[in-house]
């Protein structure tokens, strides 16, 4: 058996589930619809539940299937959430969402220095050219927060 090549990651991407605030979601829930969607497994690496728990999807060796484009040399992270009850974006982490957020982050950082953490809706097109992708060019509101600012207010710099 060859020896798997390690992967160059220069980004790790913040996700949602685009599920309702406080609805509780599972992992084989989401495996399940990606897999009903063709992916061969789960397409995130990391799962963020309510209570904050960690839940590891695909193995970070493995290319994810959560950012069309950008998948080869990144980390997929989600929350479960990101929808208020009428399916409208909204930040919907639980403050224990959120410390185990900072945490994965952190970690991941650790591995992989120099990574870029942004957005899904950081990954759209900047169709106008001006060098920002601004919110009437995203394709998806996800992760539903400003990456940026988040960033700042626990502590990492990019």
């Amino acid at each position: 058996m060859a020896a798997q090549k390690k992967r160059t990651i220069t980004d790790i991407i913040l996700h949602c589930t685009a599920t309702p605030e406080g609805k509780a979601v599972t992992v084989a829930s989401i495996k399940a619809g990606h897999l009903a969607r063709g992916f061969k497994d789960i397409g995130y690496h990391y799962i963020i539940d309510l209570d904050g728990t960690i839940h590891k999807g695909r193995d970070e060796s493995i290319i994810g299937a959560h950012c069309t484009g950008f998948n080869a040399h990144s980390i997929g992270i989600s929350y479960i959430g990101g929808v208020d009850k009428n399916g409208n974006p909204k930040d919907t982490r639980t403050e224990a969402q959120k410390a185990a957020m900072a945490r994965l982050v952190k970690e991941l950082l650790g591995k992989y220095p120099g990574a870029k953490v942004k957005g899904h809706r950081d990954y759209s097109p900047d169709l106008n050219g001006n060098g920002t992708v601004e919110p009437c060019e995203w394709i998806k509101a996800c992760p539903c927060f400003e990456v940026k600012t988040w960033l700042t207010t626990v502590g990492i710099k990019q």
